[in-house]
């Protein structure tokens, strides 16, 4: 019941939270002028980010007074390296920043995140965990970054992981409290902001909601434990159920690596969403598309928590061929975002 609350009061915030930014925005010039690489046409407000912010912000401020010192504790600790991840985007919308600086600033909430507990437990060796809470944080929050990049698409599909992430800390027994109203208020404050994200976006979230929900993924990804069953198993629950993110960063990466250019200061339209829609799908049907991608994997993931190692090596080596295969089909056939072919295509 605390969940559905939390839930409702993220969405009534960002709901009502999302049209005063929108203004805010026109007023201050913060607006998304369309560029080569981007599918958009006239300029639209950026800063629904701030929206999705506040509503995740104050709904957990206030589901904070009915929990222990020691759930605030780690709160404020998350919260922290968010926050700073929500300037670091708003900063970035207003002004722009380099990759450079962007990536120190996702490296100091990494480290906010460790000094506060949050942090792999894979290898139960401090350095070891360490360096992989660090890259993982960076990979997600990157990830998600990298999939706004059409209306309704990161919104939605960040709607869907924190839906999964959700029920896996619900199944727990006792349940994971922290990551169910951290995913409830997510959740909420992402299905609000999709009520004016969704195709034709009239308000994006811009990188102040990108950079904050990527590193909010990823942290609800680190927290989850599963004590029915062996790590050997379980760290792949996450990285299932973040799989789409995860394979469009991949395929955007080998793409540009193979044409010789670099992967994070070369946008284009390479991405998975891109070359959906060149390969004959028009934007919803693209954006739809990789929402049920994202929920199959879900299924999987939440599959995993309670299977056996030789069932979760089956299923891991059948993903990775999947994916392996999917890259190079989508590298033969359509190279650089532009289709030799269009087999989704109706005439």
């Amino acid at each position: 019941m605390d969940t559905i609350l939390i839930l409702l009061t993220a969405l009534t915030f960002s709901v009502l939270v999302t049209p005063l930014v929108k203004r805010a925005a026109l007023r201050t010039g913060l607006v998304s002028i369309p560029r080569s690489r981007d599918v958009h046409v006239t300029p639209v407000p950026l800063l629904g980010g701030a929206a999705i912010y506040i509503g995740v912000v104050l709904a957990l401020f206030i589901v904070s007074f009915f929990h222990g010192e020691a759930y605030v504790r780690e709160l404020f600790g998350i919260m922290l390296a968010a926050s700073l991840m929500a300037l670091t985007g708003l900063v970035d919308d207003r002004w722009g920043l380099s990759p450079f600086i962007k990536l120190i600033a996702q490296g100091l909430a990494s480290v906010i995140l460790i000094v506060g507990g949050t942090q792999v437990l894979l290898f139960h060796v401090a350095g070891l965990d360490w360096l992989l809470t660090f890259f993982w944080v960076i990979g997600i929050t990157n990830a998600l970054n990298f999939m706004d990049n059409m209306d309704g698409l990161s919104g939605g599909v960040a709607t869907i992981a924190a839906a999964f992430f959700l029920l896996l800390a619900a199944m727990n027994t006792p349940p994971q409290v922290l990551v169910a109203t951290m995913a409830a208020a997510l959740m909420g404050a992402c299905i609000g902001f999709l009520r004016y994200n969704w195709n034709p976006a009239n308000i994006f979230m811009g990188d102040t909601g990108s950079l904050f929900i990527g590193l909010l993924l990823a942290v609800l990804a680190i927290k989850l434990r599963f004590p029915a069953n062996t790590n050997l198993v379980t760290w792949m629950v996450p990285v299932v159920v973040l799989g789409v993110l995860v394979f469009d960063m991949t395929l955007v990466v080998v793409s540009r690596l193979r044409r010789g250019v670099n992967p994070f200061t070369s946008p284009g339209k390479d991405h998975l969403s891109h070359r959906l829609v060149a390969l004959g799908m028009n934007k919803r049907e693209a954006v739809l598309t990789i929402y049920l991608i994202a929920g199959a994997l879900g299924m999987v993931g939440t599959y995993l928590t309670r299977a056996n190692l030789d069932s979760a090596i089956v299923v891991g080596v059948a993903l990775l061929t999947a994916a392996g295969a999917a890259i190079w089909w989508l590298e033969a056939c359509c190279p650089n975002g532009i289709a030799t072919f269009q087999p989704f295509k109706i005439n």
